[in-house]
């Protein structure tokens, strides 16, 4: 399966798309070729006026599915970024792409902008028909619980390594279908801590993560979709 991911750093934070592979592969047995199309700060705007670099990867590409990611911290949910984000569902459908909607999280000093990127994202859904990969839901509900779980980057807006666990946990159970319960405990990490550098050997980017703390990830993912 082909899956061509659109967004900012919030998709290419800790190689996050890597992490998903890994599970997808761990998860179904199947190799899976997920691509990146990411700018820094960028929303669904800007990949529209980019127009002819996103225009061929969903014509062309070959993907099965084509998962965006909007602007966050501040979130961007005008009424132009919402018409930009129908324009990129359409185009998707036009390639032959099923186009899901990453709903993102808010910044940990401002859990009160969750409800507005919630209504944004289901609203986009709602009127294209696309699919919803609930990120930030599962995000909330396990700060509900746990308000100290470590799912934020030390700038308190991205993701730890954690945090992108999660994500890519929630990607891999909407589009497998299959349980995020009993998935091992691996992920990537392009941030190293001893040397404050982003690694560029990708054997070192292989991590291990803590068990316990995984299976309470899983736990919450699963829940969204029970």
């Amino acid at each position: 399966m082909n899956v061509l991911f659109v967004g900012n750093s919030h998709s290419f934070f800790n190689d996050m798309v890597h992490t998903f592979a890994r599970l997808w592969q761990a998860g179904t047995g199947e190799t899976i070729r997920p691509i990146l199309l990411c700018h820094p700060g960028m929303g669904f705007s800007y990949h529209l006026r980019e127009y002819f670099e996103l225009r061929y990867n969903l014509l062309y590409g070959g993907f099965d599915y084509a998962v965006f990611q909007q602007k966050a911290h501040p979130f961007a949910g005008s009424d132009e970024e919402c018409e930009a984000g129908k324009r990129l569902a359409e185009l998707s459908r036009k390639g032959g792409v099923q186009p899901v909607f990453s709903l993102t999280w808010a910044e940990k000093r401002a859990p009160e902008h969750q409800a507005e990127m919630d209504e944004f994202h289901r609203r986009l859904c709602r009127e294209t028909g696309a699919l919803l990969s609930p990120v930030g839901s599962a995000w909330q509900a396990l700060l509900a619980k746990e308000p100290d779980f470590p799912l934020y980057f030390a700038d308190g807006e991205h993701a730890s390594v954690y945090g992108d666990y999660l994500i890519a946990l929630t990607h891999y159970r909407l589009l497998s279908g299959r349980t995020a319960l009993g998935l091992p405990n691996i992920a990537s990490d392009f941030f190293d801590p001893e040397t404050q550098a982003i690694r560029e050997d990708p054997e070192k980017c292989h991590v291990l993560l803590d068990e316990e703390l995984c299976r309470r990830i899983q736990e919450a993912v699963e829940g969204l979709f029970a």
